[in-house]
């Protein structure tokens, strides 16, 4: 996939950075909505509500990203049976409403059973996906948050003290006999392993595995090859808890890789890969994030596309770039208002060091998000 040399600079740089820079991306949890059997309220029903306000602006000028703004709210009503201590059913919807446009944007069902022991649970229909895989950004783009949270499938979750798996596949386009259409597949997983913690310290070993395939056998595009395309990561990640006022300082880094394996490939480039190098602080005044990114012939299958090789901005797309180095700086503002609702305010600035000009960009955003669990009744079962 690389060549032995480029490999080894790789490896020397992330060691070298690992000394002094911190984390990939900031904290996600109450953007989060994670619904498990409960044994403590077997035979109830809950109705789970969650509301998303949202507004994101990309003041961008470059040929890699357009500049864009995603004005508006979503709502995700559920009801939730625990049908066993193990075992929780969910019925629901999912709504997109963009500000500035006609009617509802989107409008999804929303079914689940979710069945968990221990540290295991197994999902069956709408998935804890999304930002809740913790994948890197170059990986998979934060604002699919707004865009495509939704994810049909099947999930395995294992959390335990010093590891975690989450492991998924979800179907993107089903297709009918004679349809002019692929089907869609996308799957992966993410893990992070403890390797040591002692007074406050935390070292650990992330790996991400993101595929993407695109065919089918009953469809009449056959002038449409089959399309199967890798992205993976792996790193270090240390991590050290301080105080009250700055709770902690940390660093992340990671390499990345693309691989096409498709039969006839048509990309600009059948491989590459990156370094996603960071540097960051937590505090009660927020969280700020040094990051360097570093790629080489890197296409992501649903990564931010500031961190791409190729381009598909609207008047530039298809424009390749075999390197890519972008310098950010980014800053969180978090905080929980009163009870279930909280405030996410975030400026994020960059710098690409490829641009002659080495003109400073930025987007920033501004969330809302509120949720709570409601108990409605409770199913009384005759003996």
């Amino acid at each position: 996939m690389f060549r032995n040399t480029g490999m080894k600079r790789a490896l020397f740089i992330i060691f070298l950075f690992s000394s002094y820079v911190a984390s990939a991306q900031f904290n996600q949890q109450a953007l989060e909505n994670r619904i498990r059997p409960d044994s403590s309220l077997t035979n109830e029903v809950h109705f789970n509500f969650y509301n998303f306000n949202y507004v994101r602006n990309y003041e961008y000028t470059n040929d890699f990203h357009d500049g864009y703004t995603l004005y508006g709210t979503q709502l995700q009503p559920q009801i939730v049976y625990y049908a066993h201590p193990n075992l929780a059913i969910t019925a629901g919807a999912f709504i997109r409403k963009d500000f500035g446009r006609n009617g509802i944007t989107d409008a999804k069902p929303l079914f689940s059973l979710k069945y968990h022991k221990r540290n295991l649970t197994l999902i069956f229909g709408s998935l804890e996906g999304g930002i809740q895989h913790k994948y890197i950004e170059p990986i998979y783009n934060f604002e699919r948050t707004i865009t495509n949270p939704i994810e049909y499938g099947t999930q395995l979750l294992v959390e335990r003290k010093k590891f975690n798996l989450d492991a998924w596949i979800a179907w993107q386009k089903m297709i009918d006999k004679g349809e002019a259409a692929k089907e869609e597949i996308v799957g992966g997983l993410s893990t992070e392993t403890t390797l040591a913690e002692n007074n406050g310290w935390k070292l650990s070993f992330p790996a991400q595995f993101l595929a993407f395939h695109q065919g089918g056998q009953i469809d009449v595009l056959k002038e449409i090859p089959i399309s199967t395309v890798l992205n993976g990561a792996a790193g270090l990640k240390l991590h050290k808890e301080i105080g009250t006022n700055i709770t902690q300082v940390y660093t992340d880094n990671y390499i990345a890789v693309y691989k096409d394996l498709s039969p006839d490939k048509r990309r600009a480039y059948e491989g590459g890969f990156g370094l996603w190098l960071n540097a960051g602080v937590e505090s009660k005044w927020g969280s700020l994030v040094a990051s360097y990114w570093k790629g080489n012939n890197f296409i992501s299958i649903k990564g931010m596309p500031l961190y791409e090789s190729v381009s598909s901005n609207l008047y530039t797309n298809g424009l390749k770039q075999s390197g890519r180095n972008i310098v950010s700086l980014r800053y969180a503002y978090q905080k929980e208002l009163i009870p279930h609702l909280y405030l996410d305010v975030r400026f994020e600035p960059h710098i690409d060091l490829d641009n002659t000009d080495k003109q400073l960009q930025f987007n920033h955003s501004f969330f809302l998000t509120y949720k709570q669990d409601f108990r409605l009744f409770k199913v009384m079962k005759k003996d």
